[in-house]
């Protein structure tokens, strides 16, 4: 029999690699945007998008374009298909997460 115990570190690990995949798709979106929409590039913060002097607001507008499908009237179709698999990624892991804090608190309440 699994232990209930074992089952939610699973799916914190399962969490875990996905935010992983999440953040390597923004970075591979990113280079691809350097080299096919620089205006873009820079507005959604450039080099800094993953540093500690990056600004919130642009990452909150790459954020913006993913979530507000603003990417479907991109003329390069691999930032298309970069931006969908990013949107598809963020969705899943919110399940995820979601599930796995629906499961904590299972843990606490239902010992």
């Amino acid at each position: 029999m699994f232990s209930i115990l074992t089952l939610f570190w699973a799916l914190c690990f399962l969490c875990l690699i996905n935010m992983i995949r999440f953040y390597s798709s923004t970075r591979a979106l990113l280079s691809v945007l350097r080299d096919s929409d620089p205006l873009l590039y820079h507005a959604v913060g450039g080099n800094n998008a993953f540093t500690d002097h990056t600004q919130w607001q642009k990452q909150l507008r790459l954020i913006r374009y993913i979530n507000q499908r603003e990417y479907l009237t991109h003329h390069d179709p691999e930032v298309i298909l970069r931006c969908e698999r990013i949107r598809r990624q963020f969705t899943m892991i919110s399940a995820i997460c979601g599930i796995v804090i629906a499961s904590l608190l299972m843990m606490i309440i239902w010992p």
